[in-house]
Parts: C-alpha cells; structure tokens; sequence
C-alpha cells in the first residue's frame, strides 16, 4: 500500500513539473531583456540601459555607483579571513 502511494505522488509530480514547464527560463526582475548572463550568478551590465525600468533621474554618482557594485559590498566579519 505504502509503495503504491509513493508512486502515485511521484507520477502527481511529474506531472505536475511537466505542466508548469517553460519554454526559456525566465531572467531576473532587474535585468532588461537579453541582459542576463548564463550560469549560477548571473551579471548584469552596468548603467540604465540593463536595467528592467527605468530610473526617473541618473546621474554620475549612480553611474558610479552601479559600476562598482560587487565592490561596493561590505567586507566580511569573520575572524579568519
């Protein structure tokens, strides 16, 4: 009884995955199209043209500052690094 309801759930999820499939991954909420890289991370490009919206105003200070992001990031509080 057990093994017979085991595969039905395993037969109910896969049918399930099947049916909520898509074609293309979908990319990242802030990344225009085309603009995610492949991989675990993806990356994008910098400035407002990668960007999904729009900024109302940019200027050089977020220019700058989205240039330099992965170093904007703050530095690790472990005791052994």
């Amino acid at each position: 009884m057990l093994l017979k309801l085991a595969f039905a759930s395993a037969v109910g999820y896969a049918l399930y995955r099947y049916a909520n499939r898509t074609a293309e991954p979908a990319s990242p909420a802030a990344f225009a199209d085309g603009e995610a890289t492949p991989g675990f991370a993806p990356v994008r490009n910098a400035g407002p043209d990668a960007m999904a919206s729009d900024p109302k105003k940019w200027d050089k200070v977020d220019e700058a500052s989205d240039e330099s992001f992965p170093a904007s990031d703050p530095p690790s509080a472990g005791k052994f690094t």
